[in-house]
């Protein structure tokens, strides 16, 4: 049963990663929270989920000619090292401190999807455009990284915001945001596969990530027909709602 729920979730988020290019960072929250998998499993089944993510919907966003392909790969330099640093600093903190840290940032994360406001004109505003500098791509790549391999966050949720903020687009943003979960994933999956008994999971691996994709499918080419803004609004409502929950409770 809880197999079939798994299956369940990954689709939803799956969905919801394909409509809006968030929601990847409800995944280790549900293993954790809901299933009490211990946080390596969690965070290697939900970094193995957004790598298929990533995958997918840069490529549908690469088709529609939303995917900045050098600006991706600079950012993405970056964080290949920092997911590195943030699977090694994941061993070295206590397994409940980082289900504090994972919370605190699904909060965070979607307390920032509430107040962003999506403008498609904001680059013709900025003096400052991060794809422009390599030295910035490459650091924030390495910052973001680090977070969100040690948390479990699904790195749009966190990039996006940054790149808009930081004059790129809003859909060029999600394009290289998707993009550069890949470059996140691979390794942050590879870590914590490393650390749990990935043989006695490969069958909920299977078919979690076979629902994950079919909803990723499903959400990249329905994404223009949802006002993403109301839905963008309900997943931060709801996320905020559950890391304060999971804090408090």
């Amino acid at each position: 049963m809880m197999i079939l729920i798994a299956a369940a979730v990954n689709l939803v988020v799956g969905l919801l990663i394909g409509l809006t290019g968030v929601a990847g960072f409800l995944l280790p929250m549900f293993y954790a929270g809901s299933m009490n998998l211990p946080v390596a499993e969690s965070l290697a089944l939900s970094f193995a989920a957004f790598v298929v993510s990533g995958i997918l919907g840069a490529w549908n966003y690469h088709k529609a000619g939303n995917l900045d392909l050098k600006f991706g790969l600079k950012l993405s330099a970056g964080s290949l090292i920092g997911a590195v640093v943030g699977v090694r600093l994941n061993q070295m903190i206590p397994e409940e401190t980082v289900k504090i840290l994972l919370y605190t940032v699904v909060l965070l994360s979607g307390i920032s999807i509430l107040l962003r406001k999506d403008r498609q004109n904001e680059t013709s505003r900025k003096s400052f455009v991060i794809s422009d500098h390599l030295l910035a791509a490459l650091l924030l790549g390495f910052v973001t990284a680090v977070i969100c391999s040690l948390s479990g966050a699904g790195g749009p949720v966190l990039v996006m915001p940054l790149l808009v903020v930081l004059g790129i687009p809003v859909r060029t943003a999600v394009g290289a945001a998707l993009f550069n979960s890949i470059f996140i994933g691979v390794p942050a999956c590879i870590g914590y596969m490393g650390q749990c008994n990935m043989i006695a999971m490969l069958g909920l691996l299977a078919i979690t990530l076979a629902a994950h994709a079919v909803g990723v499918l499903i959400g990249s080419k329905n994404a223009v027909r949802i006002n993403q803004g109301l839905l963008k609004k309900g997943i931060a409502i709801f996320s905020i709602l559950i890391a304060l929950w999971k804090l408090f409770a």
